[in-house]
């Protein structure tokens, strides 16, 4: 049996047992090897999900303010040592003064975030006290951590911190003058050519985009998830694109479109120990194998979306998993990492 038939009896598996739902992209410098949508974009129209479907990215999009923020770097406009407080107008009375932009990035800032997983595991539960429809920016996250103690000394640890990319976000913005969603989309998908990506409001989504469904398997019932996450996406997520698009992405980052060789180097470098061997860069997961980087990877999850996108480095394939449920990519992917 062929790589492709492979995959295709791994998703075949999963749409069975985990009632996947989405999209899956499979290939190689030259070549598709898998292409296939599973399930439905539309599930009240039977509209099905295709390879040009635009999807939910939760926070697979980190690795764009990552960019954006190395792209300030390479300007001159900020350093990886700069101090948070020396390029935000914005009161953090309990954050320590010495917290640096390569902190936030590798999240080892230490700041308290807005939805700590360590201490919560259910994201719908933040939008009860806040209704969701009023985060439209970065600003409107910070009356959720601003005023909240550290959680260590920065540099001491990684704990991932979805605050630490509200602030990246917001140096943005202040640095550029520019809406941060603006930023990105100029400066990040259109020289990609990524022309079906964006930060679509969840209450006006163009055409070809998938709802996010979430299922209950208690009463085999189904809701969307227009009240589970922020109506507008911003640094920490929320952003929608194609698997098309996240090809488009990583050949523009690997290729040194975006950064220049250097600063791309020092995106992908693995900063960070997680938990031997997986490492963190600047916004990306790095897996290692025998002290190799073995695959970049971005991944998300919110409430009905999921996404893992990775490159493998020594073969040059990409596999680009997203889901309009919470049937896991990340399970599907781990299953094409062992056929690699």
């Amino acid at each position: 049996m062929d790589l492709s038939a492979k995959i295709g009896e791994i998703v075949k598996e999963h749409g069975k047992s985990n009632r996947f739902s989405g999209v899956i992209l499979v290939h190689d410098d030259q070549n598709t090897i898998f292409e296939q949508g599973v399930g439905y974009a539309n599930r009240n129209e039977r509209i099905p999900n295709t390879s040009y479907t635009k999807f939910g990215m939760a926070s697979g999009c980190k690795i764009f303010t990552s960019v954006a923020i190395c792209q300030l770097v390479e300007k001159g406009l900020l350093t990886f040592d700069t101090y948070s407080k020396d390029c935000l107008d914005i009161s953090f009375p309990h954050f320590d003064p010495k917290i640096t932009i390569h902190q936030l990035l590798t999240h080892s800032s230490g700041i308290p975030d807005y939805f700590d997983e360590e201490v919560m595991s259910d994201f719908e539960e933040l939008w009860k006290s806040k209704p969701m429809y009023s985060i439209r920016c970065a600003k409107d996250f910070l009356p959720m951590f601003q005023s909240k103690p550290m959680k260590f000394q920065p540099g001491n640890r990684f704990s991932y911190s979805n605050s630490g990319y509200i602030l990246l976000g917001l140096i943005v913005e202040q640095v550029t003058g520019l809406n941060f969603t603006e930023y990105v989309e100029k400066n990040i998908f259109q020289v990609c050519g990524m022309s079906d990506s964006g930060y679509f409001p969840m209450d006006q989504l163009p055409e070809r985009t998938a709802l996010g469904y979430i299922d209950s398997e208690e009463d085999d019932t189904w809701r969307t998830n227009i009240y589970s996450i922020p109506i507008v996406g911003g640094p920490d997520g929320g952003a929608f694109t194609t698997v098309h698009d996240l090809s488009k992405f990583w050949r523009g980052l690997l290729n040194a479109q975006l950064l220049s060789r250097e600063t791309t180097d020092q995106l992908l470098t693995p900063h960070t120990e997680v938990g031997d061997p997986l490492y963190y860069g600047y916004g990306i997961w790095i897996l290692k194998r025998d002290n190799d980087v073995f695959k970049y990877f971005i991944t998300g999850s919110d409430p009905g979306v999921g996404l893992q996108s990775a490159v493998f480095v020594e073969s040059g394939l990409n596999v680009h998993i997203i889901s309009n449920n919470n049937s896991r990519p990340g399970a599907i992917g781990r299953e094409i990492n062992g056929l690699l």
